[in-house]
């Protein structure tokens, strides 16, 4: 239906299409976190809700990522950022919103602040304190040396460490954000902490809502995946046309 997409490298971003609505020309496009994919489960579930629920969504693996082309030892929030917006230019005439999920959650922060395509943003579990949560989680990995979480097929670069280190925060981008967002987290989050969504929501324009699922972790794992499908679906559900 939209063909390749290819980032600014040239290239190739994997996706899936859920068509919820035919002959709509709304969408929304979901983006993992690191290390992940399209693919996790509760993308899928949450892709899949969508679908049931009329809405067009499109999962996405950002390059070095799952089966999209580029290497994974390039991938950071930046590069991510300007692959989300080749994806808005291939989706050129569309009424487009966007769910990211922890590293894709800062992604959609970044984005959504500068582009005026994105008319509504979801966060799950959003990473906002982008310099402490790679000093926390990898500070005493040797980068281009090690790994993250001591996953071989996730090797820690230099790259992936100063981007995140430069970027220190994105609760300055709030105010910049003007469409309607929704700020999901689980109470039991020990990836990227609770605390996270509660700081930038602080800063947030209206309209912003938070919803904290008690009880749920970093990926809204079991039995908390559908409480997260139902609350976001519904949102996402009054906001397209």
């Amino acid at each position: 239906m939209l063909g390749e997409i290819r980032n600014q490298q040239g290239e190739r971003i994997d996706y899936t299409f859920h068509q919820g609505a035919p002959g709509s020309k709304s969408v929304v496009v979901l983006g993992h976190g690191v290390t992940g994919n399209k693919d996790r489960p509760f993308v899928v579930a949450l892709a899949e809700g969508l679908e049931k629920a009329g809405v067009n969504a499109l999962r996405i693996s950002f390059s070095g990522n799952g089966a999209s082309e580029g290497k994974f030892t390039e991938s950071h929030i930046t590069k991510e950022v300007a692959d989300l917006g080749s994806v808005l230019d291939a989706l050129k005439g569309w009424n487009v919103g966007y769910i990211g999920h922890s590293m894709g959650g800062a992604v959609g922060v970044i984005r959504t602040s500068e582009d005026k395509r994105i008319k509504f943003l979801v966060s799950l579990a959003g990473m906002v304190t982008t310099k402490d949560f790679a000093e926390r989680e990898f500070g005493a990995v040797i980068p281009d040396k090690g790994n993250m979480w001591d996953d071989e097929s996730c090797p820690l670069s230099q790259a992936y460490m100063d981007d995140l280190r430069k970027l220190d925060t994105l609760v300055p981008r709030a105010p910049m954000i003007k469409v309607p967002w929704l700020l999901v987290h689980g109470t039991e989050d020990d990836v990227v902490f609770p605390q996270d969504s509660l700081d930038i929501f602080a800063q947030a324009n209206q309209p912003v809502s938070l919803l904290q699922l008690k009880g749920s972790n970093h990926v809204f794992a079991g039995a908390h995946t559908a409480p997260m499908v139902e609350a976001v679906t519904a949102w996402v559900k009054a906001r397209v046309s």
